[in-house]
């Protein structure tokens, strides 16, 4: 990434595009590449003020993809694979997670060491004790970011990255994994796990990696996280007037365009009950917006995007 983004170029250029176009105060990006001296997430910090648009806070923890365990985690007999690190990755910081913010930021709290069998009500397969007592819960980040908003408060972020609910076999890892990392906000928000419950405001802000009525996955855990009672689904929009024959989701809902599978709702910001929202949508206009090429060069991925008033 870094290489890249020093060198530059087309996608570059439309990854900047589309930050500059989106125009929010915080942001949180995924699928970025750590490194231990943040020098990625810097040069593109660089490239986002010269192009007018400077997040000068930011925070990058470091993520599970990619931190090798030792083990044969997915069973096939061999260690050091990708999928035997604690989150898939090719290398340690692959695919991970960053906030970047015209507001200052205070200390996160990161969640991603937690063991995925100490999650209550788990849905983990059987497997050896070595791996249960080594596999952690989160494949890419779970964090508890403070933003200092400018009347003295706090509006708490509670980010993540998940693995998709497919690329496993009968046993369904990730399908459960997928649902487990979604539950993990229902039990901290219930204060059944050993952290302190996260105070309003806040908003649950992340790749759930699964759409609540389209595609592959184990929707229990994402529905009852939309439903929750402390938190409000804005169900942002796009405009580009899609349709997707065959699904049951609403395509003015999706967020991402998958290859052999059409649009799905895969990214999500649910705020806490309490606030006050004045817009949402997904950054998706039509063909002929001039934004849409940057749009498709960037990623698969479209931005979504909540408007909150500040108490």
């Amino acid at each position: 990434m870094l290489q890249r983004l020093l060198r530059g170029g087309p996608e570059v250029e439309a990854v900047v595009a589309v930050i500059v176009a989106l125009d929010a105060d915080v942001l949180v990006l995924g699928g970025l590449d750590h490194d231990l001296r943040g020098d990625g997430l810097a040069a593109l910090e660089v490239r986002l003020a010269r192009a007018g648009a400077p997040y000068p806070h930011r925070i990058a923890l470091r993520p599970n993809s990619g931190v090798a365990t030792g083990l044969d985690l997915d069973g096939n007999g061999k260690r050091g694979e990708p999928r035997d690190a604690q989150g898939y990755g090719r290398f340690a910081g692959e695919g991970a997670l960053a906030v970047l913010s015209r507001l200052p930021l205070g200390a996160a709290v990161d969640y991603s060491g937690f063991l995925w069998a100490d999650l209550p009500g788990n849905l983990m397969p059987p497997g050896p004790p070595e791996v249960r007592a080594a596999q952690r819960l989160s494949s890419g980040g779970h964090w508890a970011v403070p933003v200092r908003l400018p009347d003295g408060g706090t509006l708490t972020l509670l980010t993540f990255y998940t693995t998709p609910p497919v690329f496993d076999g009968a046993e369904d890892r990730n399908g459960r994994r997928n649902h487990d990392e979604a539950a993990f906000w229902l039990r901290l928000l219930a204060g059944e796990l050993p952290f302190a419950v996260p105070a309003a405001p806040l908003a649950v802000i992340g790749q759930p990696n699964l759409d609540p009525a389209d595609g592959e996955g184990r929707r229990g855990a994402i529905a009852a996280l939309m439903h929750h009672p402390a938190l409000q689904d804005p169900a942002p929009r796009g405009t580009a007037g899609r349709s997707d024959p065959g699904q049951s989701g609403d395509p003015a809902l999706d967020t991402a365009l998958y290859d052999g599978l059409g649009g799905l709702r895969v990214d999500m910001i649910l705020p806490s009950a309490d606030l006050t929202l004045t817009g949402a949508g997904v950054l998706w206009p039509p063909d002929t917006d001039p934004l849409t090429a940057a749009l498709q060069a960037a990623s698969r991925h479209h931005p979504i995007w909540v408007d909150i008033a500040l108490p």
